[in-house]
């Protein structure tokens, strides 16, 4: 799938909104396509799989509290058809729900209310390093092919066909996830504060909470299968490093 590298580009995002109330899509749609952006809405579960069938979106914006079907189910199955990055829309605040939508896949998550400032902000992040036509996309960390991939330990990382083996085993990670490996791995045992990895794996004009860091990082130590693959320095950030 060829994702369309905007803000900046000049290009337009294709996105489907998936919320069942009509004055938000509306606010949602008017706003993105104010910043020149292309916005489709659909009310239900069922009519966004089904819009999702139809035509290729480049982000999907999706609200957990669904009339017809669960949101996370939802989620599922608009992934299991193409992956498309997902930013999940939700006005659950809690951490729990937070993580557990990571853990899932999402790409990211944003709590309502919002501004069209910051749901901006994290569709150009999620939309920002996915590859074009299987190749790298210029924003890709690292100098080129000859960086392509990376070893540390038994973690086997390979930007090219963004894929990330640990001791043979595929492992099934979110796009951003992969970014936030990868920028940890570049520099294994590095220190990397939370403003680095937000500027460099998300945007440098970010402007959600940095929480959303340790969430994925939460996410990646599970799909590690051991929490000191990734140590927390406190007031500090994190480090990668394979665990003795």
């Amino acid at each position: 799938m060829v994702i369309r590298h905007v803000f900046g580009h000049h290009g337009v995002v294709n996105v489907l909104i998936v919320e069942d109330d009509d004055a938000i899509a509306a606010t949602l749609s008017d706003g993105l396509e104010g910043a020149g952006h292309q916005a489709f809405v659909a009310t239900t579960g069922r009519a966004a799989i089904e819009a999702h069938a139809a035509q290729r979106f480049d982000v999907i914006l999706l609200d957990l509290g669904l009339p017809d079907l669960d949101g996370r189910d939802v989620f599922r199955e608009l992934r299991h058809e193409r992956d498309v990055p997902v930013i999940m829309v939700t006005a659950r605040s809690e951490e729990f729900d937070r993580v557990l939508g990571l853990e899932l896949g999402a790409d990211d998550y944003i709590t309502k209310p919002f501004s069209l400032r910051e749901l901006l902000a994290r569709i150009r992040a999620v939309t920002r390093r996915l590859p074009a036509d299987d190749s790298a996309s210029p924003d890709t960390f690292g100098d080129g092919l000859e960086n392509a991939s990376i070893d540390v330990g038994p973690l086997h990382i390979d930007r090219r066909s963004h894929r990330v083996l640990l001791a043979g085993d595929e492992l099934t990670i979110t796009p951003k996830e992969f970014d936030l490996l990868v920028f940890l791995a570049e520099d294994p045992g590095a220190v990397r504060t939370r403003t680095d990895i937000v500027e460099s794996v998300w945007d440098a004009h970010w402007y959600g909470p940095t929480k959303t860091v340790d969430a994925h990082v939460a996410s990646l130590r599970k799909k590690l299968g051991d929490h000191r693959w990734i140590v927390s320095v406190r007031g500090v950030g994190f480090r990668l490093e394979a665990p003795e």
